[in-house]
């Protein structure tokens, strides 16, 4: 079963600048995706082919949205808001009810509205695949003028807040899929680096978010051998990367000065069953289809 993971930057430019053909060549069983970014009416249908697509689109306009594709419908959908849409290949989509057994942490409430998480269990496999976008954040170490360094305490405490639930939610969500006989991957868009093997140039980047020490110590406290494993770690144990995310400025993709911010985590009965895994970096930055690349991973039947 391979499973896939992509930030797409809006489906949209993802689809033309080649998603369609990135799914045709790798062929995912799984495709979670972040930052779909696009109203329900303006969706390429084209993009999804044959996969039965779960969409959490939020309300923010033009921001988040979550999704995940499958071969089959899934046999249940959850997501921390009550509009889920469904499209089916080459039939009409409709929003769907989700189920009602995910109880939401205090912390993320006023997150619950913006497209941040969709869990789906797949009907083909007893597994659940989570969908994750995790807000960027800000840094308060890096000296600014007294109004922007306000602003980016602000994003900091959301991101800080957002991460206190979200562990709850993922120790509650593991546990709820293994009382349902199935075992859980959440993937996606963490927008955090948890080692220096995880960010090429860590040592600038020591006060800039998604690499601060906070992140870092909070990312450490969700894995463990015996709750989620961190797959593609697990089987590239020393290497630096593979990253995921490249600026679309500058010589950072060319001098590949990346980032691994987007995870497959697995219970480690899952994980274990994990054969390959990688990102698919483009060829070239005028080939890009995002400024991240597909996180992939074979997990034998």
């Amino acid at each position: 079963m391979r499973i896939a993971t992509h930030n797409v930057n809006g489906i949209r430019a993802a689809q033309r600048r080649g998603f369609t053909n990135w799914c045709a060549a790798r062929d995912p069983d799984v495709i979670a995706l972040q930052e779909v970014r696009c109203p329900i009416e303006s969706l390429p249908t084209e993009a999804f082919g044959e996969y039965h697509l779960t969409y959490d689109p939020g309300t923010v306009a033009g921001r988040n949205g979550v999704a995940v594709l499958t071969r089959q419908a899934p046999s249940a959908v959850r997501s921390w808001d009550a509009t889920v849409f469904a499209l089916a290949p080459g039939g009409a989509g409709s929003l769907v009810e989700p189920v009602t057994d995910l109880r939401l942490a205090r912390e993320l409430r006023s997150f619950a509205g913006e497209g941040r998480y969709l869990e789906v269990d797949l009907g083909d496999a007893p597994v659940t695949v989570a969908s994750v976008y995790v807000p960027k954040g800000d840094s308060p170490l890096t000296p600014r003028d007294k109004a922007t360094a306000a602003t980016a305490l602000a994003r900091y405490e959301r991101k800080m807040a957002f991460l206190a639930g979200f562990a709850r939610q993922l120790v509650a969500s593991r546990r709820a899929a293994a009382r349902r006989g199935r075992e859980y991957l959440v993937v996606g868009d963490f927008n955090i680096a948890h080692t220096t093997l995880d960010v090429r140039n860590w040592r600038s980047n020591a006060n800039t978010a998604g690499f601060l020490p906070v992140e870092r110590e909070w990312f450490t406290s969700i894995v463990s051998p015996r709750t989620l494993v961190d797959v593609v770690r697990q089987l590239h144990p020393t290497a630096s990367g593979p990253y995921s995310w490249w600026s679309w400025r500058g010589k950072a993709f060319d001098s590949d000065a990346g980032w691994r911010i987007d995870y497959q985590l697995a219970t480690p009965r899952l994980a274990r069953s994990a054969v390959a895994a990688g990102t698919d970096k483009d060829a070239s930055y005028e080939t890009r289809i995002s400024d991240h690349a597909p996180v992939v991973v074979d997990y034998r039947p």
